[in-house]
């Protein structure tokens, strides 16, 4: 058997990028709040949705979306706001206008309650919006984020921080409608990184729906601490830490993430007590 990928200083991904995704079942654009959000839905069975970090896009979940397709999952993949093939509006960001956006691709998809997979970023959108509408949410994998200031680390850079950096750069100016707009985006998205969404223990007290905070042993950003903190205080948190890899755990080594999604996921579904759909 071969050994499993490795991409620990994502030189990889610097020269090939990311595997380019399957042929969707199901793609399109929604309006939502003056933005027009790309979604994309690959597979059959209970579905998964998928929120990338900030700066990404959907294609970051390249090594992803064929494990839970193959493990019998629909994927479904959101472009946030202002990111990948999605656009803004003059609205500041906020978690909770993309936990609209991603409420929104759920109905048009006619999906009633799934399961969510989110990295950085996309671990807040999905927790904002698991607290916000617990009805919708089977569960949140909380990948590398935090829920108030108190949990980064002060930024340093690295050539592992550069090479995604410049990967990010290259995918916004292949895949945006909003020529010319990394910049801003990126010191938009710095603004409510810094203040949202703030959560404290009595709102994190306050999320129903079972939470995996999740980190990789090397996360250039999120403090360990602040990690097991938000396992330990949302009622139904656990912690789990992936050895060996960091804040990019997915394109570093996927089997390692993808080992920890399925189990998260065979989880909270073993917990449910009727269909996802």
């Amino acid at each position: 058997m071969a050994d499993p990928f490795h991409d620990d200083d994502l030189v990889h991904l610097a020269t090939h990028g990311v595997p380019p995704l399957s042929a969707a079942a199901v793609s399109g654009y929604i309006d939502n709040e003056g933005a027009r959000i790309w979604y994309a839905g690959l597979g059959s069975g209970p579905p998964v949705v998928l929120l990338h970090g900030g700066l990404g896009n959907s294609g970051n979940w390249g090594y992803q979306v064929p494990a839970l397709v193959g493990a019998g999952y629909t994927a479904i993949l959101i472009d946030s706001r202002g990111q990948g093939r999605s656009t803004r509006e003059s609205r500041p960001y906020s978690y909770g206008l993309m936990a609209s956006d991603t409420r929104a691709v759920m109905d048009v998809l006619g999906v009633a309650k799934a399961a969510f997979i989110g990295w950085s970023d996309g671990a807040d959108t999905a927790l904002v919006l698991s607290r916000e509408t617990p009805g919708r949410s089977m569960g949140v994998f909380f990948f590398a984020c935090n829920v108030d200031r108190t949990g980064t680390k002060p930024f340093r850079s690295s050539p592992v921080i550069e090479r995604i950096y410049n990967h990010h750069v290259r995918e916004y100016a292949a895949l945006s409608p909003l020529a010319g707009g990394f910049e801003a985006m990126r010191d938009d998205l710095a603004v409510m990184q810094a203040s949202q969404p703030n959560y404290g223990p009595d709102e994190l007290r306050n999320i129903v729906v079972p939470v995996w905070s999740v980190l990789g042993e090397h996360d250039e950003f999120i403090e360990r601490e602040h990690a097991e903190y938000i396992a330990r205080t949302v009622p139904g948190g656990k912690f789990v830490l992936l050895h060996s890899v960091s804040h990019f755990a997915p394109l570093q080594r996927p089997d390692v993430f993808n080992r920890a999604m399925l189990d998260f996921l065979r989880e909270v579904q073993s917990k449910s007590s009727g269909s996802l759909r």
